[in-house]
């Protein structure tokens, strides 16, 4: 049997990530032979990838890729947060990234579309990360944004374009980019901090309207005045309701109190032309996701039953 030395597992652990101990344990099983038990870790990777796909996977990053009149964001979930910090997580999220701007931003089509550094599908590339560091992954959506200027924000950064939150701003200007970009760069951080619904009322879902009008209407009822009167306010709490859940209608989250729709005609003097906000896209990290919540005592307890 070849001796295992302390340098040789450090070595694997360097290339792999892979635990110490399955380390040790990829090389007392292929004789010490470090490529064989590269691939040896590989293959069990696969294989505890598909027992791990059912834990809950609300951690990891969101990552942007900005290139030519187009963006990406991607959110590219792990089981923990410790897990974001690691090198190779945070290189493949933005690999992800990197190749749906110049591939395609389709979820399941963006899956099986092949790295042209690897030659592997990013799907594959996901499972064998999974194999090294032991935790589920789930590449969880994607979109893209077209623009004549497009402005990337990543709130909470650990990296360039890799954060918990990232904001993607599309406009359209007849001035100057640059100073677009500017005015930009702070209505994306107005998305990341206040969370609109949509763009404009016309964007806003009919369905979310319906029932914040139906609330309104009982509640307005209540005080007895006549339907004339009460239809006028419930047309005045619209428009409240209005002001805080659409963009263009928002108080500017820099001074409190302008409307975002005249804070851009105020920036136009600046920008040197007709701008407008044409789309903007916010992923913030596992929202939509639920949890799972465990005792820590009792999760204390499987591990060390080896459960």
């Amino acid at each position: 049997m070849a001796e295992i030395t302390a340098a040789a597992i450090k070595d694997l652990r360097e290339k792999t990530g892979a635990g110490m101990m399955d380390c040790k344990k990829a090389l007392i099983e292929n004789a010490g032979d470090p490529e064989a038990s590269i691939d040896w870790l590989r293959k069990k990777g696969l294989a505890a990838a598909a027992k791990k796909s059912g834990r809950v996977a609300a951690e990891g990053l969101v990552a942007i890729a900005v290139g030519a009149g187009k963006a990406v964001v991607i959110e590219l979930n792990s089981e923990t947060d410790f897990v974001a910090k690691n090198e190779k997580f945070q290189e493949l999220a933005k690999n992800i990234a990197n190749v749906a701007l110049n591939t395609t931003s389709e979820l399941e089509v963006l899956k099986e579309t092949k790295d042209p550094a690897t030659g592997l599908t990013i799907a594959t590339e996901i499972a064998n990360l999974v194999g090294v560091i032991g935790e589920n992954m789930q590449l969880r959506r994607s979109a893209e944004i077209k623009g004549d200027v497009i402005v990337p924000y990543i709130h909470n950064a650990i990296g360039t374009n890799l954060g918990k939150v990232g904001v993607l701003v599309a406009m359209q200007t007849a001035g100057n980019k640059d100073k677009a970009a500017e005015f930009g760069r702070q209505v994306a951080m107005h998305i990341a901090a206040i969370k609109p619904e949509s763009l404009d009322v016309t964007d806003l879902d009919p369905a979310l309207v319906a029932r914040e009008r139906d609330i309104l209407t009982d509640q307005a009822r209540t005080s007895g005045k006549p339907e004339a009167v009460i239809e006028k306010m419930i047309d005045g709490r619209i428009r409240k309701f209005y002001s805080e859940v659409v963009l263009l209608e928002q108080a500017f989250v820099m001074d409190g109190k302008t409307a975002v729709k005249d804070a851009l005609k105020e920036a136009e003097k600046q920008i040197g032309g007709e701008t407008k906000i044409t789309g903007y896209i916010r992923f913030t990290l596992g929202e939509g996701v639920e949890k799972a919540e465990e005792d820590f005592a009792a999760e204390v307890a499987k591990v060390a039953s080896g459960s």
